[in-house]
């Protein structure tokens, strides 16, 4: 996201293969990639045998790991939980009047960080990013970067926390606690007065097709005056750069001091092109603050809520989607590149357009493809669980609170983010819960008044006699984990928040229950076919996308929770495909066949939008059959058009695929011609 509009000298030796595999999204990043020392401290004696200094020399017993490195997922220490620690030395020349960050996209969880043996700081979170200021560390030559990194999360004040409670079932960790350093390592170097973050706030005027802009700059001033930086914006469509005029708050900045600049802008009818999920438009906005510049993508669309109704644009949609656990086999919770793209294309091809993905924030890159391919998601902060102790507990409510403000602060530019979730699971009927969810929602519509807020409740399924006794009061719309009985729960719900539209956030079914894989995908039919009848529900997320590894209770004996429509390898089980044709937001059907001389035939379909669920406007669609690929005509939920396909040939059957206009597969069928 950042360019850097200085000079440096630095010498790196780094593996170009390891670089290309994970994203970082600020060009000119010097990446700290590639290979690192790394021992395990099972006594925690690291700090005090001073292992962060230059002195200290442990080659024969320092293993070499390539970073980014989940330590949890090596064989060589299965599950270790404790503290590891990394070493990595890198040459480095100061240049005068620029600041050097190091920055963290992500540690799983507890990190200290030294440089050159002065300790730089702490933090704690395994999900979210965070940095230090690191120029007065830093030497002319070798320098040594030394972290710890500890993963003994499941403790009763972390987050997440295994429960405070006596209940057996308190003692197990919902998903594994993978430690490392799990995403990128980076330097960037800066201007004296620099952009630490950029916010863009795009509002629609659906009514005259114009929009606003409000963009808030984070400004930090590290020199010794006070400053006041000419602000300046470029925003390009495409190639093309809007001729635009911004008025800004002149803004001055004393010494040592970081200030929020705000500036607005106006865009025309011409200028304005809405995202949403056939045509995700993106735009792309530089803010040049003196010297430094910082550039995002944003997206221009509505999201709001009416009439049990979520409204995409102004028009109803309704979607399915699915919760995706990071975890891979030989991996663990790393996110390389492929990975998530492969993970993000089996779940836009099997209809998850809308979901809470899990209980914490996965990597960026996942969010960017969201964006650039059209995809609605809710994001979470890890409180899964929380017992009213701890959901009343200052330390608690603290480190969420920071971990939630890292996660906003990240994520608040995609337009794919359409809404947070301050938590899983809790007992949001008794006086904590309730607490808890207005708090935390208060506290986040200050950072972000701009999405919508939920959790998500398995509190509703006890049935409370008033809307008032539970928290889902609070919320934009109701987020509910529904296994078993979804008809009753679904119409409960309704009838207590008959405004409020309906997410199933977790249902589902493991693949080894008695019925089997099979029964996993009648499971998906039946439920869909309830989820039909009722408008109310605008989207049901399945628990889970993919098998994931797990401590929690009834866990098989290979370590994993078959629960997933995709194995551990992402290989395709049957309810895969059930849900992929139960999700299509279009059906097609024969209406005649008619055989023609020299084996040239006339083939008539009929493809009409589903007007129950999934529904959502069809556009951009194409169908691919016998070799030809044939635009479908732009349907609103409820419509249907013929199409006339000739098709040569004596094939008693066709195979049929209908494709998104973002390039993903919507639908596979074959089509019997007899």
């Amino acid at each position: 996201m950042k360019r850097i509009l200085s000079q440096f000298i630095v010498i790196l030796f780094l593996a170009a293969p390891v670089m290309g595999q994970y994203t970082i999204k600020v060009p000119n990043a010097i990446p700290l990639h590639g290979e690192w020392t790394f021992a395990l401290d099972l006594a925690d004696r690291g700090v005090i045998g001073k292992w962060y200094l230059d002195s200290i020399t442990r080659t024969n017993r320092q293993d070499k790991v390539t970073v980014p490195h989940c330590f949890s997922a090596d064989p060589r220490y299965l599950f270790y939980t404790g503290t590891a620690w990394y070493r990595k030395s890198f040459g480095w020349k100061p240049v005068a009047g620029k600041r050097v960050i190091l920055h963290f996209d992500a540690a799983f969880y507890l990190t200290k960080v030294w440089l050159n043996g002065q300790p730089v700081g702490t933090h704690e979170g395994g999900y979210t990013p965070f940095h230090f200021d690191v120029t007065d560390y830093l030497r002319e030559g070798d320098n040594l970067l030394a972290v710890s990194v500890n993963n003994d999360v499941w403790k009763l004040n972390t987050v997440p926390a295994v429960k405070d409670n006596d209940d057996i079932n308190g003692s197990f960790p919902a998903w594994i606690n993978y430690g490392g350093l799990t995403r990128p390592v980076y330097l960037t170097v800066e201007p004296e007065v620099y952009v630490e973050n950029l916010k863009v706030e795009a509002t629609p005027d659906l009514a005259k097709g114009t929009s606003t802009l409000t963009t808030k700059v984070l400004v930090r001033n590290t020199s010794r005056q006070a400053v006041s930086p000419q602000v300046n914006y470029l925003i390009r469509l495409g190639e093309q750069v809007l001729p635009l005029k911004w008025k800004t708050k002149a803004t001055n900045i004393p010494a040592g001091q970081t200030i929020l600049v705000e500036s607005e802008t106006s865009l025309t009818a011409a200028q304005t092109r809405l995202w949403n999920i056939n045509s995700p438009t993106l735009y792309q906005l530089e803010s040049v603050v003196g010297q430094d510049t910082m550039a995002t993508r944003f997206g221009i669309r509505k999201i709001e809520v009416r009439n049990a109704q979520l409204l995409l644009n102004g028009q109803p949609v309704r979607l399915g989607g699915g919760n995706r656990v990071l975890d891979y086999p030989g991996l663990g919770s790393l996110e390389p590149d492929w990975l998530v793209e492969k993970d993000f294309r089996l779940m836009k091809e099997a209809g998850m357009e809308f979901q809470r993905l899990t209980h914490y924030t996965p990597s960026e890159y996942f969010y960017d493809l969201a964006d650039q391919y059209g995809m609605l998601i809710v994001t979470e902060a890890g409180n899964w669980q929380l017992t009213p102790n701890q959901l009343n507990n200052d330390t608690i409510r603290t480190k969420f609170r920071q971990q939630f403000r890292e996660m906003v602060e990240r994520d608040w530019n995609h337009p794919s983010v359409i809404a947070y979730s301050v938590g899983n699971e809790y007992l949001s009927d008794q006086p904590a819960g309730q607490r808890w969810t207005k708090d935390m929602i208060d506290y986040a519509r200050e950072l972000d008044p701009t999405r919508l807020y939920t959790f998500a409740s398995n509190r509703l399924n006890a049935r409370p006699e008033k809307p008032e006794d539970e928290a889902s009061q609070y919320v934009d719309f109701v987020s509910v984990n529904i296994y078993g009985n979804h008809a009753k729960a679904l119409d409960y719900i309704n009838q207590l928040y008959p405004d409020k539209p309906i997410l199933i956030s977790e249902w589902g079914t493991r693949a080894d229950a008695p019925a089997g894989e099979a029964g996993q995908a009648q499971h998906v039919r039946e439920v869909v076919e309830e989820i039909r009848k009722r408008p109310y529900v605008v989207g049901a997320s399945w628990w889970t996308y993919n098998d994931y590894q797990s401590r929690y209770y009834l866990t098989n004996p290979n370590g994993y929770r078959p629960w997933g429509l995709v194995q551990p390898d992402r290989t395709p089980r049957p309810a895969y495909t059930a849900y992929q044709q139960e999700m299509a937001p279009l059906t097609v059907e024969k209406v005649r066949f008619t055989a023609g001389g020299q084996g040239v035939h006339e083939l008539v379909l009929r493809v009409q939008a589903r007007s129950d669920f999934p529904a959502y406007p069809v556009m951009g669609y194409t169908l691919s059959i016998s070799g030809k690929i044939l635009a479908i005509p732009d349907l609103q939920p409820g419509e249907s058009r013929e199409m006339v396909v000739p098709v040569r040939g004596f094939d008693k059957s066709l195979l049929i695929r209908v494709m998104k206009p973002t390039g993903f597969t919507a639908l596979e069928e074959t089509l019997d011609l007899k």
